[in-house]
């Protein structure tokens, strides 16, 4: 199996990988996984409890997603709208672990240091990433699943030391703001993230697509690589 195809199937295609041909993945080749959540979202959460607990506790935010680029260093950032937990993200792949680290910024509040923002960290397998964390002896388990492009899911679990169940706490269901749901994948592709290109720029008269503010960023900063990227990856 090639290259291009390893990049489409994710970490499943890695493992049938022999150890003499596997080649290392990049940062930015390891988070095209999440493309799909690029975009903005509207997401309903209800917390755990009885259903008149449910209806009494929901609450609605907008949560936006976009690639960050600094550098050699690149990272995808979300920043959460009306959230009950979550003010803003960032969502890191560590190569060395091959794991991803998504560290949080709690609704409210001004981190000051390190101590004030969540730090989760853990696997994704099969479009379900789950993170986790210490917590006083406790141990806090986040997971996103990517149910479709246009929906996605996360929930807060928690489970006590020495203590075998997690306990739901939440959950956040959220929907693409103007695709609909059954929408069909007509979209160009975003030339630096791979994802759906929903903004036209333009470079020496032709138009290329990008699908976020930070990767348009990021294309005018360095366009001739870009394209050279894109017609290597053609031929």
């Amino acid at each position: 199996m090639g290259l291009a195809g390893c990049v489409l199937l994710g970490p499943l295609c890695w493992g049938q990988e022999t150890q003499e041909n596997k080649t290392p993945r990049t940062v930015r080749d390891a988070l095209q996984a999440f493309n799909d959540l690029i975009g903005k979202w509207k997401g309903t959460g209800v917390p755990a409890g009885s259903r008149e607990e449910q209806q009494k506790g929901f609450w609605t935010e907008s949560i936006s997603w976009q690639w960050q680029f600094k550098g050699k260093d690149t990272w995808l950032r979300a920043d959460f709208a009306g959230g009950k937990h979550f003010k803003s993200g960032e969502l890191r792949y560590l190569p060395e672990s091959d794991q991803f680290q998504f560290t949080l910024q709690s609704a409210g509040k001004v981190a000051k240091d390190a101590k004030d923002k969540q730090v989760f960290t853990g696997k994704l397998e099969k479009r379900v990433l789950t993170l986790q964390r210490k917590v006083d002896g406790a141990t806090q388990r986040l997971v996103v699943s990517l149910l479709h492009a246009n929906r996605h899911l996360y929930r807060l679990e928690s489970k006590a030391a020495g203590k075998n169940l997690f306990s739901r706490h939440y959950q956040v269901g959220a929907t693409k703001e103007g695709v609909a749901f059954a929408g069909g994948d007509g979209s160009p592709e975003c030339i630096v993230s791979g994802g759906r290109g929903t903004i036209a720029v333009a470079f020496k008269g032709q138009s290329y697509y990008v699908c976020c503010s930070g990767c348009q960023d990021e294309f005018l900063a360095n366009p001739e690589k870009y394209i050279r990227e894109r017609k290597k990856a053609k031929d």
